[in-house]
C-alpha cells in the first residue's frame, strides 16, 4: 500500500513540475516572439528587392531539443491504445518548432528579413521495441538578408 502512495505522489509531483515547466517555457516563448515580431521569417525563396540593395546575406539556423516527460508518455501510450489525437505530443512539437524559429531569428541579428525558411523535426532516443520518443528535435534554417533602406 505504501508503494502505491509513493508512486501516486511521485506521479502527481512529476505532473505538477512538468506542467509548471511547460507553462514557464510558453511564457518565455511569448515574450521573445513579441521582441522579434518585426523580423519576418517567410518561406518565399526570394524577395522583390534589387540585388544592389542587399547589403548582406547569411545562413541562419536555430535548433531546439525538447524532452518528453513521463506523464506525457503515459498519456500518449493510453491514447495509442484508444486512438485519436495525441494532445500531449502536440504541445511538445509546438514548443520545439517555436523555440527553433526564435533561436534562428536571434542568430539573424540586425537582418531585415529571413527568406526560404524551413523547419525539420526528428525524434531522438526512440526505442525501437516500445516505439517511445525520448526527445524531439526541431531545426529551423533560412537565409537572412540585410537590405538598405
Amino acid at each position: 500500500m505504501i508503494d502505491l502512495i509513493i508512486f501516486l505522489t511521485l506521479l502527481a509531483l512529476g505532473y505538477g513540475a512538468g506542467t509548471w515547466a511547460e507553462k514557464r517555457h510558453y511564457r518565455s516563448i511569448a515574450q521573445r516572439e513579441e521582441a522579434t515580431i518585426n523580423l519576418p521569417a517567410v518561406t518565399l525563396k526570394s524577395v522583390s528587392v534589387p540585388e544592389d540593395k542587399i547589403r548582406a546575406s547569411q545562413l541562419v539556423y536555430g535548433s531546439a531539443v525538447i524532452s518528453v516527460d513521463y506523464f506525457k508518455r503515459i498519456l500518449a501510450g493510453l491514447r495509442n491504445i484508444f486512438g485519436g489525437k495525441v494532445k500531449s505530443y502536440e504541445s511538445l512539437v509546438d514548443r520545439a518548432r517555436r523555440e527553433a524559429l526564435l533561436r534562428m531569428k536571434e542568430m539573424a541579428g540586425d537582418a531585415t528579413v529571413i527568406v526560404n525558411v524551413r523547419i525539420e523535426t526528428s525524434a531522438i532516443g526512440k526505442q525501437s521495441r516500445r516505439k517511445n520518443i525520448g526527445c524531439l528535435e526541431a531545426v529551423a534554417y533560412g537565409t537572412a538578408l540585410t537590405v538598405e533602406k
